[in-house]
């Protein structure tokens, strides 16, 4: 192949390879030239120009294929256009004279194909230069066109086109002569020319003006009859044409216009073109009507399909401006055609035109408007049901009967109705919550519209209502509870009428079932408002018999709707609902045989229509609950099911009797009662299997029923790869929900409510936009075939072998069509049975059984009918599987084999080679292994058969079924199969396009089984590789979409298996194109594919599909001149991509992605594009920041304009007027334009949402990345160095922008997501700090968009989600610290404050219209919050406390501005909880009681309160345990907080007092108190242990095993909390007395510690276990020094004794040694223990420890001791023991004397420091507290003091150690005089004044005295002076008693103020210290 790649042919390489290699060399080489031509040098390729055009006009000669001769004309047409022109007339003329030449034969077309193909592509590329030759060029190809075959008709045609596209108008002569050759082969027989036909017209309509004015009713004509017995390729071509071809028509381009005079259709000629084809097909104007009713509605389907597709096409067109300008015309239009008689001939084509036009308008109004848009067009549909609705309320309430075409007008009316209705409910459901306004405007009044259309006397227009009613509550969820009641009381009000029973119960039950699509669901009181609605419905249902049926019907229907809310609420009706069902059948059979003797036949039709309800109601509870369904349950529920069972045989005789018009009701009954039974186990009606046979094969096999209808579940229980044989694709195209019209099945596609309308509350089947159950015929054989599949695996073989040749009878019984459809029904029910067989692992049975399958199975593979010979190949498969034999297989396998070596005809070839694709298939290829040689040379023998393209397309599928199973095995065989393919991918025509989708798929199969090994680079891998690549080059440029989309999926496996070899340079620019194909198949194709690619390269994906815009540039500028008047579609490139790759702009893939989005509905598709945007998110956000957040920012920026879009009915302004006017003025020059500037609506909102979800990706991106994302001046100092770094933090602005628009908008889930967002830029920005303002972060300027966001969530209106999530974002935004404006801190403050009222308000108070969990979780949420904010407060002033000096300085420094400083005072945030803190911890106690009620397992529920907790109720208690799992966490932090500050001095009664909100629920909201009886509240030590053990309780359980899911911060909060908790004094000793709970706890967190590896954590589990250790010592010290002390205190006692005796011993210089100190220490510390507290045992020994010691120290410290004590030591012990321990235990007698003793031994020592140290001791002793202690010594000891005292004046001091003395006597007399009682202080001061004053000198004697004698007179002198004014009237009493004491005070005091003064005059006296000069070291006191 490498030899292929040079610019000229190798033509000896080409010479030495094979025969059969040379065309895929040639391929090769001219591949490599399309790719080189385009880049090479100019003069390279002149010089060689020659020679190549020899070559290449060589090659035209050489009988190319298809897929060269297109390549070969490319390449031709290149080479001119780049190289020299010379020669262009002469290749020209020489591919003319091909053309011409008269050689017919099958050798000679390849040749004649490929001139023709060059002459097109001449064309194509260079346009007018070759104008001179046009003419000759165009009659040529219109001569030959005349004799050529289908393959020369299409690709003639083809060139033609390219001719025209090429010329333009230059063409403008030889327009007509095309035209008229060409039309007449719209309707040839091949499909390829018609598709060919109508794509040279639509080519030729932009430029014939006449097409679309004379010609244009011809058109429309022809354009019917083309669609008459089309393929759907030819309806998407046509339709295409005739949608285009009407659109010009009525409005031309401008240049045609202004050329040529024309005169413009109107819109209404145009419509009622179209209309005709809708409602008349083909056959239109000619026959007469008789003629036209028999030919029936077969023929039109496929033109009303067509025409359908063509009105799409038109409006599209159009375009989305032109749609919302004439909507209502068009409206009208649209629903006149289902009104129209002739399009509702018969039911079923009732139903088919109605699909069509909701098709119609689905397909314009859902996609082409923007949301603005479809809010008034929705407001234009409610207005026409109104108009309709009015015109039937006229007819129905016209009692005179004159208005005689009335009752045909209704019947016309339903289906307008139903149309109007559903797309209604469609573009409300679409829009979701931005819907609002038109729900809130009371002047569109569509809930009193759709209401009204209730009362509809059809039922198929009161469906739809409920239906759309349906819609509009999933869309607005807060609207489901008011309709319900409202539909309630309509309903209890208008219980006579039958239209309102039915339509509002058919409104209610499609309310219910809607609730499991809002997840905030409905109040669990609704559930049992309807069972007492039904049940007196049912109850009253025979009253009244002009409502009997309605009544009863609709009590089941709401019963049955009741079951889809879940087993939650059925449970509390489970026991009625049984008991109704078990009524509603009779008990017995004698009741049964009684039933049957009684009763007309309406009162038949009420008992089976109920009993049908009845089974309807028990399969949707057995659907909906199986939780409940135990097995008392079931064999309840079998009694009335077997009893059905038994009715059925007896229904037959009934319907004789009584008519036939109750075959309706009994087949009713059938279907539910074989839905039911699918459902249940089958060995619950085991019993029943053979009557219950009976009645299902006599079902299927049409025994009863004369129609041949056929079942509609064959396609989907054939495998999913068989859809090329099936045609099944249909179901994967844009159009699937009309082109099941035109499916063999009997109805097919026919779904409509009105057939079973329980369809109204089930879920609906994915993908479908409105339930539609088929007609009952063919539902009921539908779950006839389901049930056999379910039974038959249970059925004993006898029976098997019955029913197997009752089936065999049942065919050959049977002839033609009938034949046919009973086949139908039996093939599928075997097939079911199979895959019951193998589902259940169970075997088919012994030889005979399997001898009459293979006889049934092996008849049907010779069938004409295909999907029969699909089937039973199928079912052979599945044949093979169950039994799982070698012998059986080999059987199988060579009955097969024989049979296509010898037969001949198309059909048993086709079906025995599919046959051996699933017998491998099912079995697998090593089960199959010793075939597969054989297999594969018969089918690769088969699909060279090129005579028949079938024979090649069924043995090709069955090829790659083959490689697909075989896996490696098939590795031998990689090399034939892939030459094989090549070839004929080179060979077979492209119109055989099911052979190249074959082709595509063993190409795929090829390439798995290779697979890793692609990568080699050994020879024959090389060659496979290379064989691969050009095998996916062919069939990528296949015509074909399915062919392309094969393509697609073949690459993507090899860029899987080796990517270096995928060319993505070439590949992403493709998938780019088909990103816009109007094909689902190729759209989810290339998605799959650039999902895949962009997990791996993102980038350079993103960058191939960037340069596809640079070159869409260029072409776009050149094809402008060309054509400057493109008509508006084509460059609407969201439907038809005419310049490919226009589509790219400059927000490159990622924003055609995006676009996608708004435009796709198919759900596969969407989630692959989420994925693909994703992979690219993830790989290349972070580098290109900008461009993804502009993305992002453009999308969300439609948020905003919305919000304006919302006020519909405020009167526009006057400036919008203008615009309108100016609109219409220039509406049609710049139609083209405007909708290339804006070619798409604006985003909608879920594409808002995924924006918004991506932007948090984008944050979380960053943070992974780099640090300086986050950091401010980090990020502009990159920035500086490289302008190219872009950084996230530079761009907060528009994150908090986007964000906030968001969180502010109309759609719900966008609120959630905008909200989202702002929490995490709070959280990751919030530390960020502000470079330029030191102190402060970046986010601070940012505060009121914060709070302006936030605001919103918390109005009245909210749902419950969003404010719980902004509750979230507020603690988050209060706890970042970044507010510091107290103003707005107080704003968001606030906003938790309302919501604490509402918490408050306790449970049933607000009017609820949600579920009780939806409170619950609002609740939480802001306790949560709370608790959040509580938590980050405690944090904030502890660490203010822990640093208060910095605080106290930084208010000095700045006083002044203190108040201009934005940092907040550190208690302003607990300044702001500290109100609410009483409440919230009562309310958070309430939940965290609720929580561990909650966390309880379930054997102990039981002991939950019946009524609930204080924030849940009983029936919702799942929902709220998710609830409480999300919130706990902090609740449980703050409490412990709260506790450890306050909370255990704080006894909960006094707060619940508080409460009056709650006085309701005392039980529940204050946790401790019996039911309003506050006289059994508990006292405070019992509510602190219950709160500990809440605690503690709450906190182990969760430690145990936290869930590996459990977010961290719950554990880390936990973790906190307990420590927080431990820091209290009372949680330690509580810990510590009930070691079980310490020892618990410690295991539990040992297990955590070993579990959970972050640091954080691990940190916070040892602390906590240091704090509970800490706790235990404690308490433990306590403890043993108790006990320790008493059994070593006499030791120690004895020892401080007896040091003291050793060592107190007296010095010379009264120095205390250290052992004395210490010794004296001892006894303090001994002496003061508490144990006199603790028990009594301790307490006597202690007290007689204490007293003997006391004594041993009297009895050391005796004054005759040897050695001599020292006095001064001694008596400190003494008074030691006097001042520490209490009277009780040394106020002995015997104690006190000796101690007294050893006072007066020291008193009367003759040494002063002895004397002044005892003074000392005995002020201490009797200042003591204890009077009863002091009052002894005083009384024993003061008489001496005084004494000794008085002594003084005769002997003064001599030294300073004596004065000391004297002084400290003084003391001692001043503090008795202190402690003396009022009437004692006359008696008291006689004795110390005149003390005092006898130590006072006269003024002779002051002169000579001693220094210290002088001192005493100063002390003497000023302790009078202060002593005087202290006690002035006992001091006064004493001074008069006693005159001379007066004189001599006098004259001191004379005499010293005397001294001072001349002591001033001289110099300043030195101080004189009074205070004493010796102290002693230690003091103890």
């Amino acid at each position: 192949m490498e030899l292929a790649h040079s610019l000229l042919l190798n033509e000896e390489a080409l010479a030495q390879i094979t025969e059969a290699k040379r065309p895929v060399f040639i391929f090769e080489w001219l591949r490599f030239l399309d790719k080189v031509l385009v880049a090479a040098n100019k003069t390279d390729v002149k010089e060689k120009q020659k020679k190549l055009v020899e070559q290449l006009t060589g090659l035209i000669s050489s009988s190319p294929g298809p897929p060269t001769r297109k390549l070969l004309a490319k390449n031709l047409a290149a080479l001119y256009s780049i190289g020299d022109t010379f020669t262009v007339f002469q290749t020209l003329d020489k591919c003319n004279d091909i053309i011409r030449n008269k050689d017919d034969t099958a050798a000679y077309l390849p040749t004649k194909l490929a001139a023709v193909a060059c002459v097109g592509a001449f064309y194509e590329k260079m346009g007018r230069m070759l104008g001179s030759a046009f003419p000759e060029t165009v009659n040529n190809l219109l001569k030959s066109l005349k004799s050529a075959e289908s393959q020369g008709r299409s690709e003639i045609l083809m060139s033609l086109q390219k001719v025209l596209s090429g010329l333009g108008g230059a063409a403008a002569s030889s327009h007509r002569d095309i035209y008229k050759n060409a039309r007449s082969l719209l309707t040839d027989r091949s499909m390829a020319v018609r598709c060919a036909v109508a794509k040279c017209l639509l080519e030729l309509q932009n430029e014939a003006v006449f097409m679309w004015t004379a010609e244009l009713e011809n058109i429309a004509t022809l354009c019917f009859k083309a669609l008459e017995n089309s393929n759907y390729g030819v309806r998407v071509a046509v339709s295409k044409l005739l949608g285009t071809v009407m659109a010009t028509a009525l409005m031309p381009k401008q240049a045609t216009v202004m050329r040529q005079n024309v005169k413009r259709a109107t819109f209404d000629e145009v419509l009622e073109l179209m209309a005709t084809g809708f409602l008349r097909g083909g056959s239109g104007f000619l026959k007469s009507g008789g003629e036209m009713l028999k030919v029936g509605g077969s023929v039109n389907r496929e033109v009303r399909v067509g025409v359908t597709q063509a009105y799409v096409v038109f409006v599209t067109t159009l375009g989305g401006q032109w749609l919302e300008r004439s909507f209502a015309t068009f409206l009208s239009h649209v629903l006149d055609l289902v009104s129209h008689p002739r399009a509702t001939q018969t039911h079923v084509e009732a139903v088919y035109s109605r699909r069509c036009v909701s098709f119609i308008l689905r397909a314009t109004v859902g996609s082409l408007l923007g949301e603005k848009a479809q809010i008034a067009a929705a407001k234009e549909i409610c207005q026409a049901i109104g108009k309709q609705m009015k015109a039937v309320e006229a007819v129905v309430n016209d009692t005179s009967g004159e208005n005689k075409s009335g009752a045909a007008d209704i019947a016309a009316s339903q289906h307008v109705m139903v149309c109007a209705l559903q797309e209604l409910g469609s573009l409300v459901q679409s829009l979701n919550a931005t819907a609002s306004p038109l729900i809130q405007e009371a002047s569109i009044g569509l809930l009193e519209i759709v209401t009204s259309v209730l009362l509809h006397p059809s039922m198929a227009a009161r469906l739809a209502a409920a239906w759309c009613l349906r819609c509009v509550a999933v869309a607005l969820p807060f609207q489901l509870t008011p309709f319900l009641d409202r539909c309630a009381e309509r309903l209890n009000n208008l219980k006579t009428s039958p239209e309102a029973v039915s339509g509002y119960s058919f409104a209610m039950a499609a309310l219910l079932g809607g609730v499991h699509q809002c997840p905030l669901g409905i109040p669990h009181a609704k559930g049992k408002m309807v069972v007492s609605i039904a049940e007196d419905l049912l109850r009253t249902a025979a009253q009244n018999s002009r409502l009997s049926l309605q009544r009863t019907q609709a009590g089941w229907l709401l019963l049955g709707a009741l079951m889809t809310l879940g087993p939650s609420v059925v449970r509390y009706h489970l026991p009625k609902m049984l008991l109704l069902w078990r009524n509603v059948f009779p008990r017995s059979l004698k009741e049964l045989e009684a039933e049957k003797a009684r009763g007309d036949s309406f009162t038949w039709q009420v008992t089976l229509e109920g009993r049908a309800g009845a089974l309807c109601a028990m399969r949707s509870f057995v659907a909906h609950c199986p939780e409940l369904l135990t097995e008392d349950v079931i064999r309840k529920l079998m009694t009335p099911i077997e009893c059905a069972m038994t009715m059925m045989s007896h229904i037959p005789s009934v319907i004789k009797a009584h008519g036939a018009h109750l075959k309706a009701s009994a087949a009713m009954v059938r279907l539910r009662l074989y839905d039911i039974l699918a459902l249940l186990p089958p060995k619950t009606y085991e019993g029943s299997f053979n009557a219950l046979l009976r009645e299902l094969v006599a079902e299927f096999t049409l025994t009863d029923n004369s129609a041949n209808t056929t079942t509609s579940l064959l396609r989907s229980l054939c495998h999913y790869d068989d859809s090329v044989l099936l045609g099944s694709w249909l179901q994967e195209t844009d159009h699937k929900s009309i082109e099941d019209q035109l499916q063999p099945n009997s109805a097919s596609g026919s779904g409509a409510l009105e057939h079973d309308p329980s369809s109204i509350y089930l879920r609906i089947p994915a993908g479908e936009a409105v339930p539609g159950p088929l007609p009952l015929g063919v539902s009921v054989i539908d779950a006839s075939v389901a049930l056999f599949g379910v039974v038959f695996p249970h059925v004993s073989y006898k029976h098997r072998l019955q029913m197997l040749d009752h089936f065999a009878e049942c065919v050959k019984q049977a002839k033609g069509v009938r034949q046919q459809a009973v086949q139908l029904n039996i093939f599928t029910a075997v097939l079911s049975a199979l895959k019951g067989l193998a589902e259940n692992k169970s075997t088919l049975g012994p030889e005979e059984v399997r001898k009459s399958a293979l006889t049934l199975v092996m008849g049907a593979l010779d069938n004409p009918n295909p999907i029969l010979r699909c089937a039973a190949g199928e079912a052979l498969g599945r044949m093979a599987q169950v039994v799982g034999e070698a012998t059986f297989i080999a059987r199988m396998a060579q009955y097969s084999f024989d049979k296509l070596k010898s037969a001949r005809d198309v059909v048993s070839r086709t079906g025995h080679s599919l046959a051996l694709g699933c017998l491998h298939r099912y079995v697998g290829g090593i089960g199959s292994g010793q075939h597969l040689k054989t297999s594969v040379s018969i089918l690769l023998a088969l699909a060279q058969d090129g005579t028949s393209p079938e024979v090649q397309t069924w043995s090709l599928h069955s090829l790659a079924l083959i490689v697909d199973s075989s896996g490696p095995m098939y590795r031998g065989y990689v090399e034939p199969t892939l030459s094989l393919v090549l070839t004929l991918l080179l060979t077979v025509p492209p119109s055989h396009t099911e052979v190249h989708q074959c082709l595509g798929r063993c190409l795929g199969a090829i390439i798995t089984t290779v697979g890793p090994e692609l990568q080699g680079n050994g020879a024959t891998i090389s060659t496979i590789r290379s064989s691969c690549l050009v095998g996916c080059a062919i069939t990528q440029d296949h015509s074909d979409s399915l062919v392309q989309a094969a393509a697609i999926s073949c690459l993507q496996q090899l860029h899987m298996f080796a990517p270096r070899h995928v060319n993505l340079s070439s590949l992403v620019p493709s998938l780019c194109v088909h990103l816009c194909s109007s094909h689902l198949l190729l759209r989810r194709a290339a998605v799959a594919c650039l999902r895949q690619l962009a997990q791996r390269e993102a980038a350079e994906v993103c960058e191939y599909a960037m340069s596809l815009a640079k070159n869409a540039g260029d072409k776009e500028s050149s094809s402008a001149n060309v054509n400057p008047f493109a008509p508006g579609v084509s460059s609407r490139s969201d439907i038809h991509c005419r310049h490919q790759g226009v589509n790219i702009t400059e927000t490159g893939l990622e924003g055609l992605l995006f676009g996608m989005l708004d435009r796709e509905t198919d759900r596969k598709l969407c989630s692959d594009i989420h994925d693909t945007l994703g992979h690219m998110l993830s790989s290349l956000a972070v580098e290109k920041l900008s461009h993804w957040l502009m993305l992002c920012k453009d999308v969300l920026a439609a948020s905003s304009d919305m919000s304006t879009a919302t006020l519909l009915s405020s009167g526009k302004d006057e400036e919008s007027e203008k615009k309108d006017e100016m609109d219409d003025d220039t509406m049609f020059t710049t139609l083209g334009e405007e909708d290339k500037s804006k070619p798409f609506v604006a985003p909608r909102w879920a594409t808002r949402v995924f924006a918004a979800d991506c932007l948090c990706r984008i944050i979380n991106l960053c943070e992974n990345a780099d640090q300086a994302h986050f950091d401010l001046a980090l990020a502009r100092s990159a920035k500086l160095r490289n302008p190219t770094n872009d950084l996230l933090v530079l761009h907060l602005s528009d994150l908090i922008r986007m964000a906030f628009m968001a969180a502010t908008d109309h759609s719900n889930q966008l609120r959630m997501a905008g909200l989202q967002a702002l929490e995490d830029i709070i959280k990751k920005f919030a530390s960020v700090p502000e470079p330029e303002f030191p102190g402060h972060v970046i986010l601070e300027q940012y505060q009121a968009n914060v709070g302006a966001a936030l605001r919103p969530a918390f109005s009245q209106d909210t749902p419950s989600d969003i404010i719980a999530k902004a509750c979230q974002v507020c603690s988050t935004w209060i706890g970042s610290g970044v507010v510091s404006d107290l103003n707005d801190l107080r704003r968001v403050h606030n906003l938790l404050v309302s919501s604490l009222d509402k918490v408050q308000a306790g449970k049933g108070s607000s009017s609820q219209l949600y579920r009780e969990s939806a409170t619950t979780m609002e609740k939480l949420a802001v306790l949560k919050a709370w608790a959040e904010v509580y938590v980050v407060a405690m944090n904030i002033k502890k660490e203010a406390e822990s640093k208060p000096k910095r605080a106290i300085k930084n208010t000095d420094d700045d006083d002044d501005d203190y108040g201009t400083i934005d940092e907040l005072p550190p208690d302003s945030l607990i300044t702001l909880v500290q109100p609410e803190l009483p409440t919230l911890s009562r309310l958070w106690l309430a939940a965290l009681k609720d929580y561990a009620l909650l966390t309880l397992p379930a054997e102990f529920s039981s002991q939950l309160p019946p009524d609930g907790g204080a924030f849940y109720t009983p029936e919702t208690i799942d929902t709220a345990r998710l609830h409480y799992r999300n919130s706990w966490a902090p609740i449980l932090h703050a409490v412990a907080l709260w506790l450890n500050s306050t909370g255990f001095t704080c006894s909960e009664s006094t707060e619940a007092a508080a409460i009056s909100g709650l006085q309701k629920r005392s039980t529940t909201v204050s946790l401790n108190q019996a039911s309003g009886a506050v006289g059994s509240a508990k006292s405070l030590p019992e509510i602190n242990k219950d709160r500990m053990h809440l605690i503690l309780g709450v906190s182990i359980q969760f430690l145990c095993s936290p869930r590996p899911e459990e977010p961290i911060e719950h554990v880390t909060a936990c973790l906190q909390a307990l420590h927080t908790l431990l820091d209290s004094p009372y949680a330690r000793v509580h810990i510590a007395e009930d070691q079980l709970i310490g020892v618990e706890l410690l295991s539990v967190l040992h297990r955590l510690l070993l579990t959970w590896n972050p640091s954080s954590v691990q940190l916070l589990v040892t602390g906590v276990v240091q704090q509970i250790v800490r706790a235990a010592q404690d308490y433990l010290q306590e403890k043993r020094n108790t006990l320790r002390c008493m059994t070593i205190l006499p030791t120690i006692l004895f020892l401080i004794a007896r040091i003291l005796k050793d060592t107190a011993i007296k010095s010379a210089d009264n120095q205390v040694p250290p052992p004395v100190s210490a010794a004296l220490q001892g006894i303090k510390s001994i002496v003061t223990l508490s144990m006199a507290k603790t028990e009594a045992g301790v307490q006597k020994q202690w007290t007689a420890l204490i007293r003997s010691t006391l004594a041993c120290i009297l009895e050391y410290s005796q004054p005759d001791s040897v050695p001599t004590p020292d006095e001064v030591s001694m008596l400190t012990a003494i008074a030691l023991f006097l001042w520490s321990a209490s009277s009780e235990i040394i106020g002995v007698q015997s104690l006190q004397n000796g101690c007294m003793n050893r006072f007066k031994n020291a008193l009367n020592s003759c040494d002063p420091w002895v004397q002044a140290k005892c003074y000392q001791l005995l002020l201490s002793v009797f200042q003591h507290s204890n009077r009863a202690l002091s009052t002894p010594y005083i009384h024993s000891l003061a008489p001496i003091v005084v004494e000794k005292l008085k002594a003084v004046e005769r002997n003064r001091p001599a030294s300073n150690i004596e004065l000391l003395a004297v002084q400290e006597g003084i003391k001692v007399l001043e503090t008795l005089v202190a402690l003396g009682e009022e009437q004692n202080r006359v008696q008291l001061l006689a004795l110390l004044v005149p003390t005092l004053i006898s130590y006072l000198l006269d003024e002779n004697s002051f002169a000579s005295a001693t220094s210290a004698s002088k001192d005493l007179h100063e002390f003497a002198l000023q302790n009078l002076m202060h002593i005087g004014p202290l006690y002035p009237h006992a001091f006064k009493t004493v001074m008069g008693a006693a005159p001379e004491l007066k004189v001599r005070l006098e004259t001191a005091v004379r005499a010293s103020q005397a001294s001072k003064a001349k002591a001033a005059a001289s110099q300043p006296a030195p101080a004189i210290h009074s205070a004493p000069t010796i102290k002693l070291k230690t003091s103890f006191f």
